[in-house]
């Protein structure tokens, strides 16, 4: 009589190792890659400027209000490798399409109509202008509904009917919370 074979087999005991290995560092890859593409988009929004009261439905802007716009054009204007707004959205009205016209005409941009709700346009303007710098000029009843879609914050403020003067500046990272910046101008 013959003695029994042992079998061989190979053990499995290291494929949990390597299947682990090989996981961290598929993550580790996606990880960095993720981590350098990340980006920030900052989104100034302004109201229109100054309209003729009691004119018509869709009113022009005063002289106050041609002047604010320019003043918009010149702190915003300057085309440079560094901070310069790459797109201009504004309301169909008149007094949106005027305050936001300076400026545009200043950086060779056309004005892009925005038609849709405030958190549709937040998100629109998420989308398209990934990465960086927007304008958007909206109305008293807009702005502040636009901050709060871009920045998850339902404390905005209202911005009062007389109120011209006031600028939010959001930057919304890819990575992290969004911030926003109240300043006058």
């Amino acid at each position: 009589m013959e003695a029994p074979r042992v079998a061989r087999r190979r053990s499995t005991f290291l494929a949990p190792v390597w299947l682990a290995l090989f996981a961290f560092a598929a993550l580790a890859i996606a990880s960095i890659t993720f981590w350098t593409r990340a980006t920030t988009t900052t989104i100034v929004l302004v109201r229109h400027a100054e309209k003729q009261l009691g004119t018509i439905e869709d009113p022009p802007l005063t002289q106050e209000g041609d002047e604010r716009a320019q003043r918009l054009a010149g702190l915003f204007g300057e085309r440079s490798q560094v901070g310069q707004v790459h797109a201009i959205y504004a309301t169909k009205t008149r007094r949106a399409q005027a305050t936001a016209a300076p400026l545009a005409a200043r950086l060779g941009l056309t004005v892009i109509t925005a038609d849709e709700s405030p958190e549709v346009l937040a998100r629109r303007v998420r989308r398209e202008q990934h990465g960086r710098a927007t304008l958007i000029v909206g109305h008293s009843n807009t702005v502040p509904r636009v901050v709060a879609a871009l920045t998850g914050r339902p404390d905005i403020p209202a911005i009062a009917d007389d109120d011209y003067g006031t600028i939010y500046i959001v930057t919304v990272a890819d990575v992290g919370r969004a911030s926003v910046l109240r300043l006058r101008y």
